[in-house]
């Protein structure tokens, strides 16, 4: 095999989809780092907000206790897709690449 065929497998093709990659996880990371941050701060700021009723439960506990794992398994699939696009992307890139040698 000739270093023209083997261009998907060569540290620059690697080296750019982790450096997307990366990216893409610093993103993801931040969002739920965000949330995880601004819980705390509603509870503290705004108190009667947070204890305010919703279905019989108060909101702090709604949101934790219910829609937190609906947003974390959002942020999961918006990761795990655009990561595969990503690396299809860049296939698709490397065998253009390859062409082009």
């Amino acid at each position: 095999m000739d270093e023209r065929e083997d261009f998907i497998h060569s540290e620059a093709f690697l080296r750019r989809l982790k450096h997307r990659q990366l990216k893409l996880s610093i993103a993801c990371g931040g969002t739920f780092g965000v949330v995880l941050l601004v819980l705390p701060l509603l509870n503290y700021f705004l108190p009667d907000l947070m204890a305010a009723r919703v279905g019989g439960f108060p909101l702090t506990w709604l949101i934790l206790g219910v829609l937190f794992f609906p947003f974390v398994w959002i942020i999961s699939y918006i990761f795990i897709r655009r990561s595969l696009r990503m690396e299809r992307e860049e296939a698709q890139w490397a065998m253009e690449q390859n062409r082009k040698a």
